[in-house]
């Protein structure tokens, strides 16, 4: 795992399979890179950034990561919850800004509807 100088406000995520990848939204430039450590756990990833912490959600497994590190905090298997496309919402935002709120929302609405029709196939 890397160790990241840049600033969170300059950092922004992806996930895909069993992976996230922290990277330098100005450059492009990775910052860190994480596989979850279980087998089985590809597929639809869920990535939410709580104040201090990026919580991902794939195929029926939580993790609590450090947005600056990629290093794991806390992992919850979620048993008996099931799998599929997953959808985290948070009622923490950033200086009152519902207008960022709601089009984040639309957007991991759509995203959630994309998954569930190509599930559907």
């Amino acid at each position: 795992m890397q160790v990241t100088s840049v600033p969170t406000d300059r950092i922004a995520y992806i996930g895909f399979g069993a992976n996230v990848i922290a990277f330098d939204r100005s450059n492009g430039e990775v910052c860190w890179s994480w596989k979850a450590p279980r087998k089985g756990t590809a597929g639809a990833v869920a990535l939410l950034l709580e104040r201090d912490m990026l919580v991902v959600s794939i195929n029926g497994y939580l993790w609590g990561l450090d947005p600056m590190t990629g290093d794991e905090c806390w992992h919850s298997p979620l048993k008996g919850k099931g799998t599929g496309v997953p959808m985290m919402v948070s009622s923490n935002h950033v200086g009152g800004n519902t207008a960022g709120a709601a089009a984040a929302a639309a957007a991991a609405a759509t995203v959630a509807a994309a998954g569930a029709a190509a599930a559907a196939g």
